[in-house]
């Protein structure tokens, strides 16, 4: 089968809630052996929460402090699926401060090619798949938002540029920019009715995407479906973009 991954080696980083937490749950269900890491110290830090990824292996990667991916240990010495699911997000205008500006870049890109650097050998060593999760908001302005938006742009790129760079290692990078999907981050305009009323008329599915439909995507890009697929970045907003 085409998405069997039974005995691959799949890791999630920021993997514990939202569109990570799916991506560890399809790869789970399909035979993936799956870790995931999350910002706090331990499992027991995250409550009740914690039950959603109790089948994975879990470790500590806070991706915003200095050094903390260089000193990290990988679970695993080869891997076949690599996702970086890392992000941050600052409302209120508050990205337009300079420290805000860029702790939010450290995160949803320099922390990208901190770790990507960090597990090509890993990949290497199984041919595997890297995917970085980037958002439709690189694509378009995003007004109150310039870190978000120019970081995510810069992580779509980023993603063409390791996808011509490294394929002759045998690694496939792609990547995946998700529309308004329904996770802990998007809470600011899905909590507001009136926000998400008028978000919804520019979605033409109408709807919110769901974090399972971005995991989707992600055991197409790492599957044997998609071996001639380098560089690609998927977009997964039910149209948002397309006009």
């Amino acid at each position: 089968m085409d998405l069997d991954f039974t005995d691959k080696t799949v890791l999630i980083i920021g993997g514990t809630s939202g569109i990570g937490l799916a991506c560890a749950q399809a790869f789970s269900a399909r035979g993936g052996r799956v870790a995931v890491t999350g910002t706090r110290a331990g499992r027991a830090d995250y409550g009740d929460a914690a039950e959603a990824f109790a089948p994975f292996a879990f470790s500590t990667l806070d991706v915003a402090k200095a050094g903390a991916v260089e000193a990290w240990t990988p679970p695993f010495e080869a891997l076949d699926v690599v996702i970086l699911s890392q992000g941050a997000v600052e409302y209120r205008r508050r990205e337009f401060e300079a420290e805000t500006f860029r702790r939010v870049v450290e995160v949803n890109l320099n922390s990208l090619m901190a770790c990507a650097e960090k597990l090509a050998p890993a990949l290497e060593a199984r041919r595997g798949s890297l995917i970085l999760i980037s958002s439709v908001g690189g694509l378009r302005a995003a007004r109150g938002n310039p870190a978000y938006s120019a970081s995510k742009a810069g992580a779509i790129h980023l993603t063409r540029a390791l996808g011509d760079a490294w394929a002759g290692r045998g690694i496939r990078v792609n990547g995946i920019a998700p529309g308004l999907i329904a996770t802990k981050m998007t809470e600011v305009t899905t909590a507001d009715p009136k926000r998400l009323e008028e978000r919804l008329r520019g979605i033409p599915l109408q709807r919110l995407g769901r974090p399972e439909e971005i995991a989707g995507a992600a055991l197409f890009l790492a599957s044997p479906l998609a071996t001639y697929i380098i560089g690609e970045t998927i977009v997964v907003d039910g149209g948002r973009t397309l006009s």
